[in-house]
């Protein structure tokens, strides 16, 4: 599955699934009714590095991107995003998005990686663990999810 860093133009392949994933409020932290503006400012803003996974028609079926998580003398611990297309999943692009975002990350002088808040009930937890990824607490009862109540957050890590 072809990898590369997006450009300005992929954005509007990336927005549909975006704007999907953030609207049905289960997986990330970030306001449901997200505009498309500031929903590019977020994801696409200077200082990421943004990749996306295409299939082999050349659709965009998943990005990711990273970012120093903190700054100053602890900016070489990363943050990472990742999305796939939700009609895409189970194909393995979240993986292949992972493991790419993981090296690339390393070869940029980045020496850990840090997830502030994965949802707990999020079905990549156990991708992320399976990549080496810890749990290092869970902030009890911090995100309204619209199924299943107040749940966790996870702060995750990893060493690279």
């Amino acid at each position: 599955m072809p990898i590369r860093e997006a450009v300005a133009a992929d954005w509007p392949r990336i927005w549909p699934f975006w704007h999907r994933i953030v609207a049905a409020a289960e997986t990330y932290a970030w306001d449901p009714d997200t505009s498309e503006e500031a929903a590019r400012a977020l994801w696409m803003a200077p200082g990421k590095r943004v990749y996306v996974a295409e299939d082999d028609t050349g659709a965009v079926v998943g990005s990711a991107y990273t970012a120093p998580n903190y700054g100053g003398p602890a900016a070489r611990v990363a943050n990472a995003g990742f999305m796939v297309d939700p009609d895409r999943s189970g194909q393995g692009i979240g993986r292949a998005l992972a493991e790419h975002v993981l090296t690339a990350a390393k070869a940029d002088g980045y020496r850990a990686m840090v997830f502030n808040a994965v949802v707990e009930t999020n079905p990549a937890v156990k991708l992320w663990t399976s990549l080496g990824f810890t749990i290092l607490g869970t902030v009890p009862d911090a995100y309204e999810h619209p199924h299943q109540g107040r749940v966790g957050l996870h702060i995750m890590y990893r060493a690279l």
